[in-house]
């Protein structure tokens, strides 16, 4: 389905071509007619009908649930909009080569947070902030960006300037089986010592139960997104004194923990594993525990695939060393190219505004017809919504509670550094962090010499 477009007439034509996607576009076609939710909004949708905009997203079911719902985007609008879908290892890549030719190929994408700083030094992505503002183009008391979830919309911004909108996101839970816990009278752990008690109590491979597991496999996204949040809550800085600094005492403390606990309660394959890999061993009942998203939580419970549903609960990251539990900022969100003409880029805000809304939100996660229910979704209000609260729920045990104070109060927007550099800087930690995960360096030679590469690139 890559670079399929959806307008009303492709669609009907692909009824005959396609295999999975006939019954999903018959489901969005049913609902055309209800386009009331937006048409409250004190704007006019068709500002820029006959416009054609093309959206990169990553093969996923939020985006997915989304894609499936455009024929109520132009139905509204009046907008064709065409869908690229690129993974996630190559969209960054792909968006970035797009971004600095100039050439406009993608209105918008689905942007990674620690990229913007990188938009925004070389102009390559527009400041929202006059979308917002601009009561032509955006309802405020209708779209409510008051109600988006404060730390991923801070992410997404650079000097109080917005420069992308979340669509989807997550944060970093532990995920627990809580029929072990119990058998061994054990509670979820507060702090990382009682995280490796509870791996420890629970860790059995010679009956092929380990205790814990985290991401092993190197990346930005992927060790890295475990380290960085071990080295915020062993109260590492990344800027001290206005300088990117990756090593350092606390780095190397939090390194070590991340090394130790691999070595002595995970798969020896964990090494090379990334939360899929996690999770599905997880959802065998070979794992005790993990820590990673809480949208991981869908996986999980996949009546086709998961041994333990029923059998899961979820707690909040334990606290490290500093006192403080950090979550990720992570979140999908959604940028406006630059170079695209005025009329695109009405476009665009336009098609941005209805993705994020409530109402898509709602239309994506609980009343979706499908199978995949969204629980990244970018309204704290939806937390409290009945219906919604009810369908995520049924993942385990305190999902919600975990899940909404987590979004509220263990966020760090510094998560990682966000400098331009980041690309750069995000592989040469996650190559340290595999050195030292593979027994190849210790924690501090790892570490020194990431900084020595990362000097380089500041010069």
């Amino acid at each position: 389905m890559n670079g399929m477009s959806f307008t009303r007439r492709s669609v009907l034509k692909g009824l005959g071509a396609s295999v999975a996607f006939p019954l999903i576009a018959n489901r969005a076609f049913a609902q055309e007619s209800d386009l009331g939710a937006y048409q409250s909004a004190k704007i006019d949708w068709r500002q820029a009908e006959g416009e054609n905009i093309t959206v990169a997203v990553i093969p996923a079911g939020y985006f997915e649930n989304l894609i499936a719902l455009a024929p109520q985007f132009q139905a509204l609008t009046g907008v064709n909009v065409r869908f690229e879908k690129v993974p996630p290892a190559q969209i960054r890549q792909k968006a970035v080569l797009d971004l600095t030719a100039g050439t406009g190929t993608y209105a918008t994408h689905a942007a990674d947070p620690m990229y913007y700083p990188l938009y925004q030094a070389n102009g390559w992505v527009d400041d929202l902030t006059p979308y917002l503002d601009d009561p032509a183009l955006t309802d405020k008391a209708w779209f409510k960006p008051e109600d988006i979830v404060p730390a991923w919309l801070s992410a997404n911004s650079i000097d109080g300037k917005v420069y992308g909108i979340p669509y989807d996101g997550e944060v970093t839970l532990q995920v627990l089986r809580k029929d072990l816990l119990e058998a061994k009278g054990l509670k979820p752990a507060e702090d990382l010592d009682a995280f490796l008690a509870n791996a420890s109590e629970l860790h059995a491979p010679n009956d092929r139960v380990w205790g814990t597991a985290l991401r092993g496999v190197a990346g930005a996204g992927q060790n890295v997104y475990i380290y960085s949040s071990l080295f915020r809550s062993f109260g590492g800085d990344w800027l001290p004194g206005g300088k990117l600094t990756v090593n350092g005492p606390q780095a190397e403390a939090a390194l070590a923990w991340y090394v130790d606990t691999m070595k002595t309660y995970t798969p020896a394959a964990a090494q090379n594993w990334n939360w899929p890999d996690i999770a599905d061993a997880f959802s065998q009942g070979t794992l005790a525990s993990y820590v990673d998203a809480h949208s991981s939580a869908s996986v999980i419970n996949n009546p086709e695939k998961s041994q333990v549903i029923g059998k899961i609960a979820y707690a909040r990251w334990p606290k490290g060393p500093s006192g403080k539990r950090v979550s990720s900022i992570w979140n999908w969100g959604f940028p406006i190219n630059a170079k695209l003409s005025d009329a695109q880029k009405k476009a665009t805000w336009l098609f941005i505004q209805w993705a994020a809304s409530a109402e898509t939100q709602i239309r994506t996660s609980y009343r979706f017809e499908g199978a995949t229910k969204r629980s990244g979704v970018n309204r704290l209000s939806l937390w409290s919504d009945q219906d919604y609260v009810e369908t995520v729920s049924k993942f385990g045990d305190n999902f919600v509670e975990a899940t909404l104070t987590a979004l509220k109060d263990d966020t760090d927007v510094d998560w990682r550094p966000r400098v331009p550099q980041w690309p750069a800087v995000g592989d040469a930690v996650a190559t340290a962090v595999a050195s030292a995960l593979a027994g190849q360096a210790t924690p501090k030679a790892a570490l020194d010499a990431a900084q020595q590469r990362v000097e380089g690139f500041l010069k």
